[in-house]
């Protein structure tokens, strides 16, 4: 027994020994790694003797440290914005009108690059979401129930009229694009809608488009609004789909609009997204077909995507003025947003009276004479920073992740 007592006692000892020489090793790496870092900084003139034979006894961390640095100065290139001339920005959306007219079935992919223009923060730019966050700076969000369709928005409805595009593609929330007048069955929003909910207990589902943000009570796996079905009872829930989740709504995902799109297609025009997410939805790009039967990719964004090597044509410019000088080149004129004709307030789904003060967030005014849809929003103050909702989770989101870090 005794031995036996004596065989644990050592060995813990041993463990413990080797559990203490292996922190002892990564303090020793750590400091190899500070010590050959802080020589890598001086200009190779100035280094001393001592210090070069520290970096030549340290061979493996001097290339360790120096692919490190290759790898952030290529992201740092990546995350540049880059815009062509004006000379060049011409001669390529020249291409790409020709293009266009030739193609038989043209269908446009968009990003947060293409709602910026109305005041719609974007995600991996030098000022987007993201890239602030990962600086650990503050962002704070904004009710955004006041942005209105962008110029791009109406130029793309406008090339849907004139049956140029056959169908819309958005990763974007903010429902610009059902806004602008495109109608629902040209059109997949495969992120969701800021301004639908639905009755998932209703079969088939059944949906309520609202003047106001359905989502500041809403975050990752909890989608409830607060508000009933007038039909069932059922909790209502938003439509949108974070990280982390699989979006199974027919609508106004529309799923299968956008893979049938896929198929056709002959040209996809890729507007102002990074596709750091689209490329993931490998039935958006064809993949399992040889390259020379792919639809043919023009991108329009000022910052590089892992899309570029496979384009024909990658246009580094605001989405704004590359669709201005298209729509030159295609010679159509591009009617300006009328508040008039929004669909959304044909399509609203009036409040009922429990509900009037079940939101808090800006309505989207009705013009004037048009009856309002949702209620009496009370004495709500002007637009201010809110949080909440699919824009305002993220931020919280990710503050928490830059502290914890």
């Amino acid at each position: 027994m005794a031995e036996e007592a004596d065989s644990g006692v050592s060995s813990r000892a041993e463990r413990k020994a080797l559990e203490k020489a292996k922190i002892l090793q990564r303090e020793s790496e750590r400091e190899v790694f500070r010590l050959v870092g802080r020589v890598l900084k001086k200009p190779e003139a100035e280094r001393s003797e001592e210090e070069a034979a520290v970096l030549q006894l340290h061979r493996d961390t001097v290339e360790e440290l120096c692919r490190r640095e290759v790898r952030r100065n290529l992201l740092k290139r990546k995350q540049e914005e880059v815009c062509d001339d004006a000379d060049e920005l011409k001669s390529k959306v020249r291409e790409l009108a020709a293009a266009v007219k030739q193609a038989k079935h043209f269908v446009v992919y968009t990003g947060a690059g293409i709602s910026t223009a109305a005041s719609i923060p974007d995600y991996r730019g030098p000022n987007g979401v993201w890239t602030q966050l990962q600086k650990g700076r503050t962002v704070s969000s904004s009710d955004l129930s006041k942005a209105k369709p962008t110029f791009t928005h109406m130029c793309i409805r406008t090339l849907y009229t004139e049956m140029l595009v056959k169908h819309v593609v958005s990763q974007n929330c903010d429902g610009l694009h059902l806004r602008s007048g495109l109608p629902r069955d040209a059109l997949s929003e495969l992120h969701g809608n800021m301004f639908i909910e639905v009755c998932t207990s209703c079969s088939p589902v059944r949906e309520y488009v609202r003047l106001f943000d359905v989502t500041e009570r809403t975050s990752l796996h909890r989608h409830g609004t607060d508000r009933k079905c007038i039909h069932c009872g059922g909790e209502l829930k938003d439509t949108i789909v974070h990280f982390g989740e699989r979006g199974t709504l027919e609508q106004p995902l529309n799923w299968k609009g956008a893979t049938e799109a896929a198929k056709n297609a002959d040209v996809i025009l890729c507007l102002g997204s990074s596709l750091k997410v689209l490329k993931k939805y490998a039935c958006l790009w064809c993949m399992n077909r040889p390259a020379s039967k792919r639809p043919k990719l023009y991108i329009v964004n000022l910052q590089w995507t892992p899309k570029d090597d496979l384009a024909v044509l990658k246009i580094n410019g605001k989405c704004d003025d590359v669709m201005s000088l298209l729509m030159e080149e295609l010679n159509i004129q591009v009617p300006a947003y009328d508040r008039v004709k929004d669909p959304i307030f044909s399509l609203a789904t009036p409040l009922r009276p429990e509900e009037v003060d079940s939101y808090t967030r800006d309505l989207i005014s009705p013009p004037a004479g048009q009856e309002d849809c949702s209620g009496d929003p009370g004495d709500q103050a002007e637009a201010t920073a809110v949080q909440g909702g699919w824009f305002g989770r993220g931020y919280g989101k990710g503050r928490k992740k830059k502290k914890a870090a």
